[in-house]
């Protein structure tokens, strides 16, 4: 089945918004992603991380950015995500 207008399921994929935590490979950021869950028993909220690695096309993203990263096709072993834009300058990088 054709739907005009595009694929409405390239329209539904994930956006992860966190931190950056290294910038050490070219063209590539570490983001370190927090996420909330409630504990079923206790009720208290539990706060889970995970890091993603995602493809930085133009080198815009820096340590202690606040950024926005989409999933995407696989683009090597471990990077399966980009970036979509710089949510918040980091402090240090906003002085200079």
């Amino acid at each position: 089945m054709i739907i005009k207008g595009g694929n409405p399921l390239r329209d539904q994929r994930k956006i992860f918004r966190g931190r950056v935590v290294s910038t050490k490979m070219d063209k590539t950021i570490t983001v370190l992603v927090s996420t909330y869950k409630d504990n079923p028993v206790y009720g208290k909220r539990v706060r889970y991380s995970k890091k993603y690695k995602a493809h930085d096309k133009n080198n815009a993203a820096h340590v202690g950015d606040y950024v926005e990263i989409m999933n995407c096709r696989p683009l090597s072993k471990t990077v399966h995500t980009r970036l979509v834009k710089v949510l918040q300058k980091s402090v240090k990088q906003s002085l200079n």
